[in-house]
């Protein structure tokens, strides 16, 4: 069979904020495929997930680097179809997944690995085909179909680096994890903590995704619209009333107030997002960190060791990414932009190609 030497692919035109999203996502039809290169890999992709950055790029509140016009997104799933001479890790047929940021191969992350991100400055996912470096794929978890594969190379990946990335507080069983809301980067934290032996408390704005949250295994959920001090609700209803270990804080400003009461001492606030805002009234200052003896790190997604080491957790305990009811075509990506947008799924948003 011979090889695609074209795909076809939605790109990043513009971050114009009036245009929206629709009108900055545009098909490209046919477009040029490189030479497969020595150390490459061809894939055909079967499936993309969204994440809450993919969202925000085509309305220009993106904050890293772009390079426009890019084929959009970052995550997903495929089989090989070819590999170049040197190749050693892949072979024609193996499920793969990406990785987010290409040049992060280990390590503490570089301001050159930064400018390698999948769908921000480089090519990204939401197209037929693709080539990548040898590097910039790891094999996908068995247990796993491509459209739950192709959610991993984001949101599960941050998560398990909030959870795992600093090795002097990695998460240890019998701790305590707070998460927020029902996003990827949250649900994920959730199965990583649940498999790990730790305990687990959400936080949400709905009864309805309180039952959920319960159903994943969360082992307390507090509605954070009926109890808007739910940080010190945490931390009263943690073992001793010493506070969580670690807090996925994906709100930002506007929950960090509240993660601050929640934390130990010692514990880790890590930093995933802005879901509430990029600013707020009751944005702690940075002395907030000392007064509450904890640690405050950003994360910026994931290495390919750790994507690796995430990849063989999920295949040991068999754990399945939570994705939307909601299923969307090639063709109708940008129904399922608004959709996310529009905050109308439980679980990551994925396109099947």
């Amino acid at each position: 069979m011979s090889l695609p030497k074209t795909t076809d692919a939605w790109v990043l035109q513009s971050t114009d904020k009036e245009k929206g999203i629709r009108g900055n996502l545009k098909l490209e039809k046919g477009k040029a495929l490189p030479e497969l290169g020595e150390s490459d890999v061809l894939v055909q992709i079967q499936a993309v997930s969204l994440n809450y950055r993919d969202l925000v790029i085509p309305l220009g509140m993106y904050p890293l680097p772009l390079g426009l016009p890019v084929v959009a997104c970052s995550d997903g799933a495929g089989r090989v179809l070819a590999t170049g001479k040197k190749v050693t890790q892949f072979e024609e047929g193996d499920k793969v997944v990406t990785l987010f940021n290409q040049g992060h191969q280990h390590g503490a992350i570089t301001m050159e690995a930064l400018k390698t991100g999948l769908g921000g400055v480089l090519d990204g996912t939401l197209r037929q085909y693709a080539v990548f470096p040898e590097s910039g794929l790891a094999r996908a978890p068995s247990n796993l179909s491509p459209t739950e594969a192709g959610t991993l190379t984001c949101a599960p990946l941050t998560a398990w680096n909030a959870l795992y990335g600093l090795e002097s507080k990695a998460l240890q069983p019998g701790q305590v994890v707070l998460t927020q809301g029902t996003g990827g980067v949250s649900l994920a934290a959730i199965q990583f903590a649940k498999a790990a032996g730790a305990t687990v408390i959400a936080t949400t704005s709905s009864d309805e995704k309180a039952k959920r949250l319960e159903k994943m295994g969360a082992d307390i959920v507090l509605n954070y619209k009926t109890d808007p001090n739910w940080g010190e609700t945490a931390k009263r209803l943690s073992p001793g009333k010493a506070g969580v270990d670690i807090v996925v804080e994906v709100g930002g400003p506007g929950t960090m107030a509240q993660s601050l009461k929640a934390i130990k001492l010692e514990g880790v606030i890590a930093v995933i997002g802005f879901l509430g805002g990029p600013k707020s009234e009751d944005e702690p200052s940075t002395l907030a960190s000392l007064s509450a003896g904890c640690i405050i790190r950003g994360i910026l997604i994931g290495s390919k060791a750790q994507l690796n080491a995430m990849n063989r957790a999920i295949d040991a305990s068999n754990i399945h990414p939570i994705v939307d009811e909601k299923v969307f075509k090639f063709e109708d990506a940008p129904d399922a932009y608004e959709y996310q947008w529009e905050q109308k799924n439980f679980g990551k948003v994925v396109i099947q190609l």
